[in-house]
This record gives structure tokens, sequence and C-alpha cells, in this order.
């Protein structure tokens, strides 16, 4: 579960590492981001020759999260860190980078993010 305000990691090759959540768009009144949520995010470090700059504002794909998820089958997942992939518009399916690092949820697969799960070293 995310908020506004939360510190995420990148966990693609757009040039970000670290990115700041400032809002939720499409959720109404819900002030939390979970699995497989669109965040609009600003990129606070990043690579100085990357995609994205520092400052940039971007939505992004939340991938993993610390607080864990309870799946269908009753088992649950949560990982060691919380990170995103960077989207290149908010209601694209498509992310800005080609590479993705570490595990991504299930969850990002189930939703639509074919593109995103394809490009994935490992999905648990």
């Amino acid at each position: 579960m995310l908020q506004l305000r939360s510190t995420l990691a990148v966990a693609d090759n757009s040039g970000a590492k670290e990115v700041y959540v400032i809002g939720i768009p499409g959720k109404g009144g819900k002030h939390f981001a979970d699995l497989g949520d669109v965040v609009t995010i600003v990129v606070k470090k990043a690579d100085p020759y990357g995609q994205v700059k520092k400052g940039d504002v971007a939505h992004a794909v939340v991938v993993r999260t610390r607080k864990e998820t309870r799946r269908k089958d009753g088992s649950y997942i949560r990982f060691d860190d919380n990170a995103c992939v960077i989207l290149t518009a908010q209601k694209s399916l498509e992310p800005k980078g080609t590479r993705f690092f570490g595990p991504l949820a299930r969850e990002v697969k189930d939703l639509g993010y074919a593109k995103i799960a394809s490009l994935a070293a490992e999905i648990y």
C-alpha cells in the first residue's frame, strides 16, 4: 500500500532511480495504491543521460510493494522494496524502459501489462 509522498525505486532502465508519489489518478476517494495501480510520480534522482530527468512528472505502474497482498488462492506476496515502472502516458500500457530489474508481481501481468511482463526477468 502506497500513499501520497511515498518513495519508490524504479525497476526499469528509463534513467530514473528514485521517484516520489504525488497522486493516484482514477481512484476517486482512495488514498492508497496497490500492485498494478497507476500513480503519478515526480523523479527525485536520475541518471544524467537517461530518458527522464530530475523533476519530470510522469505516470508509473506499481510492480512491487513491501506490504503483503492477498491472492485469490489465499496466499500472500510481498517484496523487499516498493518499486514501479515508468509508463509513456497515463492511459498507455507501454513502458518507457526496455529492461526491468528484479522480480515483478504476477498481478501486473493479470491487469493487462503484457509488454512489461514479457520483458521481465522473473515474475512471482
